[in-house]
């Protein structure tokens, strides 16, 4: 069993904030690969997706708490299924990477973030982040205005392509590894496609051009 948990703060009027980019996330894992409904567990203070990946069964999590107590609904899970705390994987909104990127870490700081700050409180720092870019707004004391805002309609662009990517991609978080395959199918399905070469607007040898082949002198 692994525990995916998703950050962000409980409720509608929450929902499209850049905080809230860890539920968008784990809600698109449940859609993407068949997970059971979400399902409200006070003791639990969380809402909890059954299912599987790929064979792997994990329990997807979005905590009901507001953002700075998430804590406790990691820490209780944690206990009752008697989990390490390498085996949980934590998406949650990173300041200091652009837009569209994601980095995947085991342990860390929490570089104030305090979803992060909360978590380790209750099962220490031994687990893993999925940290997913949103981007600075520049200026230091903008930042809590900025992360509980609405994204743009212009962030559409890149993030619903990295959300689908995270999703489709998710049973990578199982394997074992160091996060770097997920990293790299992830980044892979974000690539921008190159277009095929054109052949037809290649420019052509003229039949005057000569160019040397084996047999030439």
């Amino acid at each position: 069993m692994r525990l995916l948990v998703g950050l962000g703060n409980p409720g509608p009027r929450y929902a499209r904030q850049r905080h809230n980019i860890g539920f968008m996330v784990v809600e698109a894992i449940a859609q993407r690969h068949g997970f059971g409904p979400w399902r409200g567990r006070g003791k639990f203070s969380a809402e909890l997706a059954e299912g599987a990946l790929e064979g792997e069964p994990a329990l997807l999590v979005k905590p009901t708490t507001f953002m700075n107590e998430s804590g406790q609904a990691v820490g209780a899970l944690m206990h009752f299924h008697k989990l390490e705390p390498a085996q949980i994987y934590v998406f949650h909104d990173e300041l200091d990477l652009a837009p569209g990127k994601m980095r995947i870490k085991l342990g860390g700081g929490t570089a104030g973030h305090n979803g992060l700050r909360s978590i380790e409180a209750h099962i220490g720092e031994s687990f893993w982040r999925v940290r997913l870019g949103i981007g600075h707004p520049g200026d230091r004391d903008l930042v809590s205005h900025y992360v509980l805002s609405d994204f743009w309609a212009e962030d559409r662009v890149w993030l619903e392509p990295m959300i689908e990517a995270l999703a489709i991609e998710a049973p990578l978080l199982l394997k074992g590894d160091d996060g770097s395959a997920y990293m790299s199918k992830v980044a892979h399905r974000l690539a921008p496609a190159r277009a095929p070469k054109d052949k037809a607007n290649e420019p052509q040898p003229s039949s005057t051009d000569k160019r040397s082949g084996p047999n030439d002198g």
